[in-house]
């Protein structure tokens, strides 16, 4: 096995905390590889005036590959008062830098897988039609275009003239907005491309064909976003009829597969969405299995490719003496890593260790014993993300 070089970008708060212990994984489970920190996040924007400063794009163009920790993003106002005080009043704006990379490197595949593993006390669970207890069993991925839709910035507070002029031309616009002053508009668009959509559309196809799911769901809203979500579909419905015949089509709304999530999870495969739709559905997926502690994601362009778990920085948890959060969203990302280099022998070794140690279930993290994430839980009984990480390894071993 050749060594391989891995961008290692902690970002924020428990970022570098889950990516340590990612790592101490890869290394144990035998996956050799350098590890190059990049610079990344809220202490280069405060510092710089940039949170996603040009060396480590750099950094990505060389070596391809990133394990991503997490990010702190914070309103427009906010972000612009913690600037240090020689950056203040120069204009500067802040923007997410995983969402700079992913516009950069045109990382416009996004995958996030969610499955439950057995015996997580975090699994949902319902009645079934004569009371009993039913746990489904749920294996979903969803693919969500990445670079295009709400997503990409494509938006002004109090418009400049052209931008102002051309909205002027739509009917509704002018009918329902055209006489809001200027000033008190804010318009964001919802871009989306043939390209971009086709390719997500087939990524997500060619994966159920792979992986043998038996279905694709659009998940949008094409009835009231005829334009967009319209294109989405359309599309879809074309590249299964002429590509994928054997696998079944379905196209459910946002608002209604919301409300399906706790009806009947287990019979969606894989799902395909635009940029913010994407977003939505993943995290309602992510609640069935465990959580953000269980969510891992993939965002994969032609040749880059980076990947990170999907929860948040969350920095009142980085400042704990002892860590307590779950590092096992971050382990599944860097699974996710092995498989897209080919390393499938050691991504299913670690995966079946984590399954191992949910399943012994002596060792659980506060939010699997369902514990406010407060600095006593180790006191009462909750194992911290070390131990958490040395249970794996030890499954590993054996």
């Amino acid at each position: 096995m050749s060594k391989k070089t891995i961008v290692a970008l902690p970002g924020d708060g428990i970022g570098r905390i889950v990516l340590n212990e990612a790592i101490r994984v890869l290394d144990k489970a035998g996956f050799r590889a350098d590890y190059i920190e990049g610079d990344i996040g809220w202490e280069f924007w405060i510092k710089e005036g940039n949170p996603l400063p040009s060396r480590t794009i750099q950094l990505l163009e060389q070596h391809k590959i990133a394990l991503f920790g997490a990010i702190t993003s914070k309103p427009k106002e906010e972000a612009a008062a913690e600037l240090s005080h020689e950056l203040q009043g120069k204009g500067l704006i802040y923007s997410s830098p995983i969402v700079g990379l992913r516009q950069h490197f045109n990382l416009d595949i996004c995958i996030r897988p969610c499955r439950s593993y057995k015996s997580n006390p975090l699994n949902f669970i319902r009645r079934g039609k004569n009371g009993e207890i039913e746990e489904p069993e749920i294996d979903v991925v969803i693919f969500r275009q990445n670079t295009e839709g709400l997503y990409a910035g494509v938006e002004w507070t109090n418009p400049p003239d052209k931008v102002y002029e051309a909205f002027l031309t739509h009917s509704r616009f002018l009918k329902n907005f055209g006489t809001v002053p200027r000033g008190e508009l804010s318009i964001s668009t919802r871009i989306f491309t043939k390209k971009a959509t086709e390719r997500i559309i087939w990524a997500a196809f060619n994966y159920a064909r792979k992986h043998k799911y038996t279905s694709v769901t659009v998940c949008e809203k094409p009835n009231v976003i005829r334009e967009t979500s319209g294109l989405m579909l359309r599309l879809a419905k074309e590249v299964q009829r002429s590509e994928f015949p054997e696998i079944s089509l379905w196209n459910t709304n946002i608002d209604a597969q919301m409300m399906w999530l706790t009806k009947n999870p287990e019979h969606y495969g894989v799902i395909v969405a635009g940029n913010m739709f994407g977003d939505i559905i993943s995290d309602g997926f992510a609640g069935l299995i465990g959580g953000l502690g269980f969510a891992c994601s993939a965002n994969i362009g032609d040749e880059v490719a980076v990947f990170e778990p999907t929860h948040g920085s969350a920095p009142k948890y980085a400042d704990y003496p002892i860590s307590i959060v779950n590092p096992i969203a971050m382990i599944e990302s860097a699974c996710m890593m092995l498989d897209h280099l080919d390393e499938q022998i050691i991504s299913s070794r670690i995966r079946k260790a984590v399954a191992d140690v949910i399943v012994d279930g002596r060792v659980r993290t506060y939010d699997m014993l369902k514990m406010p994430g407060n600095a006593d839980v180790l006191q009462k009984g909750a194992s911290s993300t070390v131990q958490m990480t040395d249970a794996i390894i030890e499954k590993l071993n054996n």
